[in-house]
């Protein structure tokens, strides 16, 4: 495999100015504060990352960014989430030509795919490019379930090597193991049973609050990696009211908010998304701020 699937990889936040425009330059901030924490790779263009709201060449502008700030030190991937399979193709060959090094790739937007629909679309693009692909299954918030009898056809195709699981259901993990043992590197993708899930056997974790605070989100990974599980709980029970933002339709709104209070990134989101405000903005203000001042002392995970 080309791309290593473990760890952690935040799917990080697209950042925009008051002119609504790319601000790379907080956007290196926050992937340089990732990097310090030791994540272990970087993924682009997906929920978080305002996808839908991205024109193609912004898109290919934060691929060739950061590519250019991460050095080859993790992998870079980025989302596809595409109307046509002829569109897909097309983002895989410009993310390729922009030097990613995987993809994420949802089922078709819009359109509610079929079984069939959905295999087919996913091997046409696999069989497009030489990319590692990741199978982003979201059946909850897309509408579409990547089934274990559907991954068996899918893993005919050699490039198609780990599943984002966001089923919301745990022992989707073992099934999966039981299924398709290595064949298939699991990335859960759902925070508030994140932990639940490495311990069940994902081998690594696409992580949304990671934007604003990765380090205590990769602390979390390598204890339990470490065999030091009763610390990971105690950094997770900690985290849980915060990683309870990632679960809601304000997910984007919520997040930046919190990357705000850690210093490492803004409000600023693209219409029709607009930033909190009122009662709902108080409620996430006091999550953020109660767990910043029982924010926990961290190991010295990098050396374990």
């Amino acid at each position: 495999m080309s791309i290593q699937w473990k760890g952690v990889m935040p799917a990080v936040t697209t950042k925009f100015t008051d002119n609504d425009e790319l601000d790379l330059k907080t956007f290196e901030l926050n992937i340089n504060a990732q990097l310090e924490a030791g994540v272990h790779g970087i993924v682009l263009g997906g929920t978080l990352g305002e996808a839908s709201t991205l024109l193609d060449e912004e898109k290919r502008l934060l691929t060739t960014t950061t590519v250019d700030i991460v050095k080859g030190k993790v992998p870079v991937l980025i989302n596809i989430a595409e109307q046509t399979t002829k569109g897909a193709i097309l983002a895989a060959q410009k993310a390729e030509e922009d030097g990613a090094k995987g993809l994420m790739m949802l089922p078709p937007m819009r359109y509610k795919s079929g079984d069939r629909e959905t295999v087919e679309y996913f091997k046409a693009v696999a069989n497009s490019t030489s990319l590692p692909i990741m199978v982003y299954n979201n059946p909850v918030d897309y509408k579409v379930e990547v089934t274990l009898n559907m991954f068996d056809e899918l893993l005919k195709c050699k490039n198609i090597e780990a599943v984002k699981e966001s089923t919301r259901d745990i022992s989707n993990v073992t099934r999966i193991k039981n299924r398709f043992g290595d064949r298939l590197k699991i990335m859960t993708g759902v925070d508030t049973i994140a932990l639940e899930s490495l311990l069940m056997g994902a081998d690594g974790w696409i992580a949304g609050l990671v934007c604003a605070f990765p380090a205590e989100t990769v602390a979390i990974y390598e204890l339990q990696k470490a065999g030091r599980i009763k610390e990971a709980i105690e950094i997770y029970r900690w985290f849980l009211p915060l990683l309870e933002l990632d679960i809601n339709p304000k997910l984007v709104q919520n997040i930046k908010l919190a990357e705000v209070y850690t210093g490492i990134g803004t409000e600023n989101v693209r219409a029709p998304r607009l930033p909190l405000h009122g009662e709902e903005r108080k409620q996430v203000i006091k999550i953020i701020e109660d767990s910043l001042k029982n924010r926990p002392t961290l190991p010295d995970y990098k050396n374990l």
